[in-house]
């Protein structure tokens, strides 16, 4: 097998100066094209004859980068790796991709391509996917203001779980080798700030089950979340053939949770089973729409006479709280709510030891 030697040159170019590019001997071939190269132009320029003490500086960077390339393309060429070469996936279009992408997510991530278009101004190929992009749309985040209410910024948390998310993206788009490299590395993620964690206490949520509902789908699916700890995402896309009859004789649900992508068999109760109604094809809270969880659920909490500042996810919390409050160990919550780690779940310990605190000082002898 005979070794390519690659070779740093040089080609005079207008306003003094020189293209630098790679030449490959021999040829090598471009397995998209499978037609044979010899050159790979750097993009990159230096002084033919520099004067001033800036150009001479400048000459010795790029070129010490220049060869920084070479060595690289000398350990891909070792290894058989010709992404180099692809060059027309860094013309591709970026927004095309992560659209693409967002669709076969949820809500978040179309609410996050939005907030990228707009941050781009609608055009961004692969090539302009730079570490000092993702730092500035990071900026961009945490001054952002909200596209449904123009007059409110972006939330902290917010603006956390939306880098997250774009992140989640470029790991995707590294892994299809679409980029050249994995930008997280060099990226910081945005801390999350605590917030009050809001749950219905067992007689809240008795009270929320007999109020009635405008949309009896919605009263479903949210008490269903109660018993189960399901996110809105899982919710919506739980479909009859997840759930299954388990060896004990009992249903469970056996899915693959749409935050985590973690595959996992939960169990279902008798009540919670029922209020997924007679069994059949499709989803299972047929009609369920994310909208609903918005104002619709809003007013029914307050039907409800609950005070509380109460959206779809803190039924996954009351889920949380109630087990741990009626004895069941954190470990097996942890499993029941999907979390890769005991910690996450601590939090909700943490709740239900205030509240015993609470209790605790309400008798007193004085």
């Amino acid at each position: 097998m005979t070794c390519t030697k690659v070779t740093l040159r040089k080609k005079a170019i207008s306003k003094g100066r020189y293209s630098l590019f790679l030449d490959y001997y021999p040829a090598i071939r471009n397995p998209a094209t499978m037609k044979m190269t010899r050159r790979e132009y750097l993009g990159i320029y230096i002084y033919q004859n520099p004067k001033t003490t800036i150009e001479k500086e400048y000459n010795k960077e790029v070129l010490h980068k220049a060869e920084g390339i070479r060595a690289i393309r000398v350990q891909s060429l070792i290894n058989e790796e010709f992404g180099f070469l692809d060059k027309h996936k860094q013309k591709a279009n970026f927004l095309n991709f992560f659209y693409e992408v967002a669709l076969s997510k949820d809500q978040k991530w179309m609410m996050v391509y939005a907030h990228f278009s707009i941050f781009v101004n609608g055009q961004c190929k692969f090539e302009d996917v730079t570490i000092d992009l993702c730092r500035s749309f990071r900026s961009y985040l945490l001054n952002a203001k909200q596209l449904k209410n123009k007059k409110l910024n972006v939330s902290n948390n917010s603006a956390a779980s939306y880098f997250s998310t774009f992140r989640a993206l470029l790991k995707i788009a590294y892994r299809d080798k679409y980029i050249p490299e994995n930008i997280n590395n060099y990226l910081e993620k945005i801390e999350t700030e605590d917030t009050k964690i809001e749950y219905l206490t067992l007689e809240e949520l008795k009270k929320l089950a007999n109020t009635p509902c405008n949309i009896p789908v919605l009263k479903s699916a949210s008490l269903f979340s109660c018993l189960t700890g399901l996110r809105i995402s899982d919710v919506l896309k739980l479909d009859w053939n997840e759930i299954v009859l388990a060896s004990d004789g009992e249903f469970c649900m056996r899915i693959r949770t749409e935050k985590t992508e973690t595959e996992t068999t939960l169990p279902l109760s008798k009540e919670a089973l029922e209020l997924c109604g007679k069994p059949g094809s499709g989803k299972v809270f047929e009609g369920l729409e994310r909208s609903m969880v918005y104002q619709p659920l809003k007013k029914w909490i307050e039907q409800a006479g609950i005070t509380k500042k109460i959206t779809f996810h803190c039924f996954r919390h009351t889920f949380a709280t109630l087990q741990i409050a009626l004895g069941t160990d954190i470990y097996t919550v942890s499993k029941m709510l999907t979390h890769k780690h005991v910690s996450t779940t601590q939090i909700y310990a943490d709740l239900v030891n205030s509240k015993k605190r609470e209790s605790a000082n309400k008798i007193s002898l004085k």
